[in-house]
């Protein structure tokens, strides 16, 4: 299981910090020279054993890059005070001797900081192209540049601990299979995205489900069609996948309007028989007033120039017959009311089917990715508290209903729910909350 050695730290900082002292040596003999060459090749080497049983060689030189870093500002704590000390005594140790310490110094570790920060530049998948940006700009603002550097420590240490634990976690478990439920998954995605082959709606949480057993189907409809046209792709979804499979049933795992386009296709296009359970996640079962409101204001011409744009570069991407004014009108309070009358006679069709659905809250707009960051006031002014595009109230629909929040600033909002930014979330794990829902699934035998 990983493992941290801290005291490789500690011992790579006096290697490093003895590598530069040991420059003053010089005025003894040149042979202290290769002292300073031992030293700084010992230091560079050192982090490589910081951590044990980390999983793969991108993680190992995450570590590796990332402990040389952490090194990094204590060793300038001794080197640059030595260097302020050395002025002091520039008669008895000679300015060359000072000179020399200052080029020697400056180039270990500048090839020392340089070293880390490139190899973790190149191999953190957490820090994003908006932090690295950060951390080039702040690098020439003195203290500003250590705060900042302490940061990408941070988050490029707790990627390689996680993921590690993660891939230890998985192989304890493999053979359990514990996501290997009786039906196949079939994951339906939202309004304004496609299933796609190189950039998956659902992020990370795929993978990490047919790691545990999982048989995984994607829905496939249209990024923005109305509600019943995208009810007939998933029924051909559906359709194939029993097919392909021989299974009698699916398992619906359903987010933002997919959750709508499941509902209806159940209820309205005779798929009740063939379908063991729906999760909904984060889906407006009740509509979202703000975007009634939109669609209500909003001038006409704009609404016809954006849905034409839209439209267009849908159609490029694999939509048949994208509808953009369509589907954003089903999403509206009215446009659910609707939908939820229609299929109110029909409720009968969920007997037998396990249904259950999920919801979750930003706790701060700025903690929200752009432009979920931009729409949670607009939201919370009209639906009260929110993930970012989708009202609380909303959420709850079928025979159970968890809300899911997690502590500080951060909050979980709606593309959070579909791992869309590939980000590790403290205090919700969204990988490991999919494996608990469908493994809930394999309990009920399902």
């Amino acid at each position: 299981m990983y493992k941290e050695r801290h005291a490789i730290k500690f011992i790579d900082g006096i290697v490093i910090t003895a590598a530069c002292l040991s420059t003053f040596l010089y005025t003894i003999s040149y042979w202290f020279i290769f002292l300073t060459v031992l030293l700084t090749v010992v230091g560079f080497i050192l982090p490589g054993f910081y951590a044990t049983d980390i999983a793969g060689a991108r993680l190992k030189s995450c570590s590796y890059g990332t402990t040389i870093l952490s090194v990094f500002p204590y060793t300038l704590l001794v080197v640059v005070p030595a260097f302020i000390v050395s002025l002091f005594f520039h008669e008895q140790l000679g300015w060359s001797s000072i000179i020399v310490y200052a080029c020697v110094t400056f180039g270990i570790l500048n090839a020392y900081f340089w070293t880390g920060i490139i190899i973790v530049y190149l191999t953190s998948k957490q820090i994003g192209i908006s932090k690295r940006l950060i951390g080039i700009f702040c690098g020439m603002i003195p203290v500003a540049n250590l705060f900042v550097l302490s940061w990408i420590v941070k988050i490029s240490s707790r990627e390689v601990r996680e993921e590690s634990e993660r891939f230890w976690r998985n192989e304890a478990r493999k053979a359990l299979q514990i996501c290997k439920t009786r039906y196949p998954i079939l994951m339906v995605h939202g309004v304004f995205f496609r299933d796609s082959e190189h950039l998956n709606y659902w992020g990370r949480v795929p993978s990490e489900l047919i790691k545990n057993g999982a048989t995984v189907f994607y829905g496939g409809q249209e990024s923005a069609g109305n509600v019943r046209t995208c009810a007939m792709q998933i029924k051909k979804a559906i359709v194939q996948v029993l097919q392909e499979t021989g299974a009698d049933k699916v398992n619906i795992i359903a987010h933002s309007k997919g959750g709508l386009d499941s509902r209806y296709c159940i209820c309205m296009l005779g798929m009740a028989p063939y379908v063991a359970s729906l999760t909904t996640v984060n889906t407006p079962h009740r509509g979202c007033e703000f975007a009634e409101y939109l669609m209500k204001k909003a001038p006409e011409k704009l609404k016809d120039t954006v849905a034409a744009a839209y439209n267009k570069g849908a159609k490029a991407l694999g939509d048949v017959n994208p509808d953009f004014v369509s589907a954003v009108t089903d999403l509206t309070k009215d446009g659910v009311a609707r939908l939820n009358a229609e299929m109110a006679p029909m409720q009968h069709q969920f007997d037998g089917i396990f249904t259950q659905s999920f919801g979750s809250k930003l706790n701060h707009a700025t903690s929200g990715k752009f432009p979920l960051n931009m729409s949670y006031h607009f939201v919370k002014h009209f639906d009260g508290f929110n993930d970012g595009l989708v009202g609380e109230e909303s959420f709850q629909w079928g025979s159970e209903y968890h809300f899911l929040t997690n502590k500080g600033l951060r909050g979980i909002s709606h593309a959070d729910m579909i791992d869309l930014n590939r980000e590790n979330i403290d205090g919700f794990d969204i990988r490991e909350f999919y494996i608990s829902v469908v493994q809930g699934l394999k309990e009920r035998g399902l």
